[in-house]
């Protein structure tokens, strides 16, 4: 396993122990804490029994005055303990983000698809804040209920053992109210996390298709659809809600209760004298002390079963398999004026449970320098090929190699460095031009970029922006048209200058003559260079070295187009029917 990975799957044992030194600190703070809350009942008895009652001034002012310093300790340890409970927390919190996005990166697009973006968002945002809600709670308040409920028994039952027995009821009553309450509210928060990843996904889903969802008026389907998904959501926060709302109610008539208990039968001992008054009091604040502490101990039941959810769903996240793995000793490629022939040998890949393959025996050679067209129907195969050569994802058997080199041996940087991947969907970040054309090679220059613009028919439109490079690219590309952001991509693969190109339809928003003058100017600036161009129109890849024809993910023609047209039915056609659908046009 690499280091990345060990870090992102890293058990809560070893992100505790990283800040082992503040979690010392911060116990003793509570111990210390406890003890100055505890001391004060004892003092408050001693004061009202040695000072008060027996009229002695002395004592008085000797019993106030620790009163007052035990309120100061504990009220500055209090302050330090929760300085550093919240900071261990929220840098858990920033870890557990980093780690989640980090492992969202590594994983294939297949994986990616299986927990479906809405998810990913949920579990980065969402369920990192239920945890880090849950450690700050834990560690600034809840973590000192056990010793204080422990502490208060003890002086309790040193105060007097007889009315200590009012505890064994209260205590077990309070615990058995929690455990109900916990195992109703624990399904709950599980279905809440799923309907808040579907109403995720909902929006998103509206969001990215707004443009469609108004050309075909269906404002109001889409308003129903996600009111319906938010109502379940709130109709089980709700059900959670109230089931929560119960804890202080109940945690609160069973501390009254215990109260006027404690009162029934300490008056009796105090009027019979067999107890001071002082101590009453004592005993009653012990009570108090004990109560509270199971009260907020109450909270944390409340609290755990969400982020106890929430947790197990980043969990299975990081602990996820990394299908797509860097290889544990990487392989050097050859020389590249030995010639890097990209070789699929009896290539297949399924989907995960999928009840059959997207590709099947796929064998194929493309040497240096040369161009392949790909093409098939949709759903034949043809992005999987290319997802395949950029190993976004991994073959489920068979191999690729370049230069005789697996891809899986090689590293992601050597490989990165080698492949320019233009995807189906032109996706540009926000930032200038001349950012996103320097998203894979940061040190280029302008005239790289000019170079680059001018190769895939871009520089016009540029040079027409006020700011020309500097002009702002909003995200996604939405300041651009289709057919800009198609041939800016392009460009921004050209910049990395590698030796294989990979065109995923990249060409399908260019006009016939954009086309053709971008496809003539890749010929000529990228002669040596192996381009790899997925298209549905065969004119963008009829000048290619060779074409390969899919049909249900099999290939049923390789070779160029003058002898597809006579041995590949399929492909014949294909371009039977694109020519007489342009006399149809014409």
């Amino acid at each position: 396993m690499s280091a990345t990975a060990e870090t992102v799957t890293k058990s809560w044992g070893h992100r505790l122990w990283h800040y082992r030194w503040a979690l010392a600190a911060l116990l003793l703070c509570q111990l210390g804490q406890v003890t100055a809350s505890l001391l004060l009942p004892r003092f408050s008895a001693d004061l009202i029994d040695e000072g008060i009652l027996a009229q002695q001034t002395g004592s008085i002012v000797y019993y106030g005055s620790a009163m007052g310093a035990a309120a100061v300790v504990q009220l500055m340890l209090s302050a330090v303990a929760v300085f550093l409970g919240a900071s261990v927390a929220f840098r858990i919190a920033r870890d557990l983000r980093a780690n989640v996005f980090a492992k969202v990166h590594n994983l294939s697009l297949a994986q990616v698809q299986n927990f479906s973006v809405g998810s990913l968002i949920t579990r980065c945002t969402n369920d990192v804040l239920q945890v880090q809600t849950m450690l700050t709670m834990t560690l600034t308040m809840i973590i000192i209920a056990p010793i204080m409920a422990v502490g208060g028994a003890v002086m309790a039952v040193r105060q007097d053992l007889q009315l200590s027995l009012i505890l064994l009821v209260i205590v077990p009553l309070l615990a058995l109210i929690l455990g109900v309450l916990t195992y109703l509210v624990t399904p709950l928060f599980q279905q809440m996390q799923r309907q808040l990843d579907g109403v995720n996904g909902i929006l998103r889903e509206q969001i990215t298709g707004i443009r469609v969802i108004r050309a075909f008026l269906q404002e109001r389907r889409e308003v129903k659809r996600f009111g319906v998904a938010n109502r379940d959501l709130t109709d089980t926060a709700t059900r959670a809600g109230r089931l929560g709302a119960m804890t202080m109610p109940s945690l609160t008539a069973m501390m009254q209760l215990g109260s006027v208990a404690l009162i029934w039968f300490g008056a009796d001992r105090v009027l019979s004298s067999d107890l001071l008054v002082g101590g009453l009091i004592a005993f009653m604040s012990y009570m108090a002390l004990i109560l509270i502490s199971v009260m907020m101990m109450g909270m944390l039941m409340v609290m755990l079963p969400r982020a106890l959810v929430s947790w197990r769903r980043i969990d299975t996240l990081l602990r996820t398999p990394v299908t797509v793995a860097p290889p544990v000793e990487p392989i050097a490629l050859p020389a590249a004026s030995q010639g890097l022939t990209l070789c699929f040998d009896n290539v297949g890949f399924g989907y995960p449970g999928a009840e059959s393959m997207v590709l099947e025996n796929i064998s194929f050679e493309v040497a240096q320098g040369e161009a392949l067209g790909i093409i098939g129907a949709t759903g034949s195969g043809k992005t999987t090929i290319v997802n395949l050569m950029a190993r976004l994802d991994d073959p489920s058997t068979g191999r690729i190699t370049l230069g005789g080199v697996d891809l899986r041996d090689l590293s992601s940087q050597a490989l990165a460095q080698q492949i320019g991947y233009v995807p189906q969907k032109a996706y540009l970040f926000s930032g200038s031009v001349a950012q996103t054309l320097r998203l894979g090679a940061p040190d280029a220059s302008d005239e790289a970029l000019w170079q680059a613009l001018e190769t895939a028919q871009a520089a016009d439109f540029i040079r027409a922006l006020p700011d020309g490079l500097q002009a702002p690219v909003a995200q996604g590309g939405l300041n651009f048209s289709g057919g800009q952001r198609q041939r800016l991509a392009i460009a921004r693969a050209l910049v990395c200058q590698p030796s294989i190109f990979l065109f995923d339809d990249s060409f399908s928003a260019l006009d016939q003559t954009t086309d053709a003058r971008l496809r003539r100017a890749l010929r000529t600036n990228t002669e040596n260079t192996t381009r790899v161009i997925v298209s549905q129109r065969v004119a963008s890849i009829r000048d290619a070295d060779r074409i390969l024809v899919l049909a249900c993910g099999r290939i049923v023609g390789f070779g160029s187009h003058d002898e597809l047209i006579r041995r590949c039915a399929v492909y014949a056609d294909i371009v039977a029917s694109q020519e007489s659908l342009s006399g149809a046009v014409a």
